[in-house]
């Protein structure tokens, strides 16, 4: 349902989330993440012409985020590389729906939008707090007030 794209974009920004003290490379986030540079590369200025990270250029250049991890809705950075695409009209171009979907695109609509609430009511910070026995796939900090105590 979510394309490589998102995906790649959540890891990046739960990444940066996770370390909200320091600036990081696209090198350096796509070694953490463990995708591809390039592709990382076009995503973050994806994400920076959104107004969702900073970039810096020079030695101690990179990457942070522009708001913080409790402003920051898993919704946005979505709505920044690939947003979720509404069903608002018939899909088949058939003229006897007219406006109104039929009953199978209306419901698909309506996950869609159940979708976009879900992930607008969803923080980055709130992902990092959540309690789990999962191994994340990069090293983050088991808690974002952890990593801030510090």
């Amino acid at each position: 349902m979510l394309s490589q794209t998102v995906e790649y974009a959540l890891r990046a920004m739960v990444f940066l989330a996770s370390k909200p003290d320091s600036s990081h490379t696209a090198v350096g986030i796509a070694k953490a993440t463990k995708v591809p540079q390039a592709y990382l590369s076009k995503i973050m200025q994806n994400l920076s012409r959104e107004g969702l990270v900073r970039s810096q250029r020079g030695l101690n250049g990179g990457f942070t985020l522009a708001l913080s991890a409790e402003d920051l809705s898993v919704l946005q950075v979505v709505s920044a590389v690939d947003p979720i695409q509404r069903i608002r009209t018939c899909p088949l171009g058939l003229s006897s729906h007219g406006k109104a979907l039929c009953p199978l695109h209306s419901r698909l609509d309506k996950v869609l939008e159940e979708v976009e609430k879900a992930f607008g009511n969803t923080t980055l910070a709130e992902i990092l707090n959540e309690p789990t026995t999962s191994v994340p796939l990069c090293d983050f900090p088991t808690k974002l007030a952890d990593h801030r105590a510090h």
